[in-house]
């Protein structure tokens, strides 16, 4: 196995590519004063360690690394609503600068633990002075409720390695609900939030 720093260059690169344009599309709608369905984005190149860990898991060789460990480049799309959602996942299948390779819906179809959230496993090409470098990465696009849940979860996953006790399990299960709600709800006054947002906007400018 190479080097892990510069295995990971690519890497480092692709994220640092893919949330700058990303971002940009919360400017796109800034300039056109239309309400964004990005509210923020983050970015993150998974730990050596991780790495290893799920290798191991998996039974995926490390020179198979870059082929069938998707998400080791990972970009998280926070927005308000859930609709968001669907035009932020439509604008990507619209570019022409990465490819899709799947898509997995977690808000359909919600994991046991209540775990929401939509995933994109895209190729993008990075240049290098090595020449070009397909990488894959993960998208994941959801809401600030759904984020917060999420957070959460995986840092109760760490202390109980996924072995949850019963009332924990059953906690974080209304939370999930609750969270769901919490979105159900924002979504009906939807309209009235976008129009407050655009006042404070303007008077703020002023």
């Amino acid at each position: 196995m190479e080097e892990w720093s510069i295995f990971l260059a690519p890497y480092r690169q692709a994220v640092e590519e893919l949330k700058i344009k990303l971002k940009g599309i919360r400017k796109d709608y800034q300039i056109t004063s239309q309400s964004s369905p990005v509210e923020f984005v983050t970015s993150r190149v998974k730990p050596v360690q991780s790495i290893i860990e799920k290798a191991s898991t998996r039974n995926i060789p490390y020179d198979n690394l870059r082929a069938q460990m998707y998400d080791i480049a990972g970009i998280r799309i926070m927005c308000q609503f859930v609709d968001d959602i669907s035009v932020i996942t439509e604008h990507i299948r619209s570019r022409n600068d990465m490819r899709i390779i799947e898509e997995r819906d977690y808000i359909e179809n919600t994991k046991e633990s209540g775990y929401r959230s939509y995933h994109i496993i895209i190729e993008y090409p990075v240049e290098s002075v090595h020449g070009r470098i397909n990488i894959l990465a993960e998208i994941q696009i959801r809401t600030l409720a759904m984020n917060f849940w999420a957070t959460i979860e995986h840092t109760l996953n760490y202390k109980y390695s996924g072995e949850y006790p019963p009332e924990i399990k059953n906690r974080l299960q209304n939370a999930a609900e609750a969270a769901y709600l919490l979105d159900k709800e924002m979504s009906e006054i939807r309209e009235e939030v976008q129009e407050a947002q655009k006042y404070f906007s303007k008077k703020r400018n002023i």
